[in-house]
């Protein structure tokens, strides 16, 4: 976690230099326990939470409950950090306030700035995660927290290198909130793209027709506990394996067919599988079954599309993109706990043009070549803030090691903070 320190720095335990405090939850069935002025936090209230400090979460708990549980004010300043599901969540207290059992924070004792501790952990954070134990998930016992390494610099170095890291990560900051701007103009293009492939009024030459009778539609096999074993498991698509033109084959299940239900929810290559519920947005997500993975059915979660002899799997693709980016499907849906359903009647009555199969292979190349271009600057989008990611590493590994600012001779050594701390414990 640490390289050779400068002098003056100190490698000690978080134990050794901070008190690690835990926090609890009141009975969530005692009404007079909620709703009061005392703010309370669990690590969910710090996993969309953007910022170093922190005053308060979603729940607030009354004087009765804290009373009623072992939890813990701490003071402003001191330092939050989920000790499980997951472990790394930090903040600093912007005021008093209370955590349930999923923090083990730290409250810095004279002469350590809350901010470098901060970083620190930020730093630490991969480390400490390898330190967890448990099975389900894993925990940082208060125990384990206290023997965590901590570099202690000098106090007043202490503070040079916060506003260093700060200095540094404000202009990574920038560098990403320009990177997700680009990534959010690139996604709005392929939208253009896709959304202007396929005219609303189309040529003379083309067929107009319905989803339905331009090629053969069905649900897949229903799943159901009964088929979880058996003689004859066989692997099968869902929803979770089907994405916008790619299916990702990294986590299939299986279920038990006979053979004569295998073979009629068997795919086809050039078969094109829409999620019939998702969100709305995604709902209709299509993409080409192209033989990977081979012999596979699919389960009724799943529409299947098998093109008619003038429609290429490829164009069925293309429309189908376009209607979903369009909101076509959505508007055929219904709505149910959050979740968007296409159903086969409807989705079978969506209007479906066909152009001549020479214009569909054109019109596919055509469109496939622009999305590529796009796709080559998202690439170079994403591979930058992985760079931009990197950079953040390196920066906070240079500061834990001394080599981010130069040291003041004049700064006490750590050493002598240290033995103070531990005279007053």
């Amino acid at each position: 976690m640490t390289d050779a320190l400068p002098p003056g720095w100190v490698l000690t335990t978080l134990g050794e230099v901070f008190e690690i405090v835990g926090g609890a939850t009141p009975s969530t069935s005692e009404p007079s326990f909620w709703g009061g002025d005392i703010p309370w936090l669990t690590p969910d209230d710090l996993a969309s939470h953007d910022g170093i400090e922190v005053a308060s979460g979603r729940r607030s708990i009354t004087v009765a409950g804290y009373d009623s549980a072992s939890t813990h004010f701490l003071p402003q300043g001191a330092v939050l950090f989920s000790s499980r599901a997951p472990i790394g969540y930090a903040a600093i207290a912007a005021q008093p306030l209370c955590t349930n059992q999923g923090f083990k924070s730290l409250i810095p004792p004279e002469g350590v700035d809350s901010r470098y501790v901060y970083w620190y952990l930020r730093h630490a954070t991969p480390a400490i995660r390898e330190m967890g134990s448990g099975t389900t998930f894993k925990e940082m016992s208060k125990k384990r927290m206290a023997s965590v390494p901590f570099v202690l610099a000098p106090r007043v170095e202490q503070q040079r290198i916060v506003a260093a890291i700060e200095e540094q990560f404000s202009r990574l900051d920038a560098a990403d909130a320009s990177l997700s701007a680009a990534e959010l103009r690139c996604q709005a293009v392929v939208k253009s793209i896709l959304v202007g492939a396929v005219p609303d009024d189309p040529p003379p030459a083309w067929r107009m027709t319905t989803v339905g009778e331009a090629g053969v539609t069905g649900l897949g096999r229903q799943r159901s506990p009964k088929y979880h074993s058996g003689l004859n498991m066989k692997p099968y698509l869902r929803v979770a394996n089907v994405f916008e033109d790619r299916i990702d084959a990294s986590d299939v299940m299986e279920m038990h067919f006979d053979e004569a239900e295998f073979e009629k929810y068997r795919l086809e290559a050039g078969d094109v599988l829409l999620n019939e519920g998702q969100s709305p947005e995604w709902l209709g997500r299509p993409a080409i079954y192209r033989d990977d993975p081979t012999d596979v059915a699919f389960t009724n979660s799943l529409i299947r599309f098998v093109p008619g002899p003038d429609v290429t799997s490829e164009w069925a693709l293309l429309v189908f993109r376009r209607h979903m980016h369009a909101g076509r499907f959505m508007q055929e849906s219904r709505i149910t706990t959050n979740i968007a359903h296409l159903a086969l009647g409807r989705f079978r009555s969506v209007e479906f043009p066909i152009p001549p199969l020479e214009v569909q292979g054109a019109m596919v190349a055509s469109t496939r070549s622009a999305l590529d271009s796009v796709a080559r600057i998202l690439n170079q989008i994403r591979s930058a803030a992985v760079r931009v990611s990197a950079l953040r590493r390196s920066v906070l590994a240079e500061a834990f090691t001394g080599r981010l600012v130069s040291r003041s001779p004049v700064d006490e050594s750590a050493s002598v903070m240290l033995e103070g701390i531990g005279a007053g414990a």
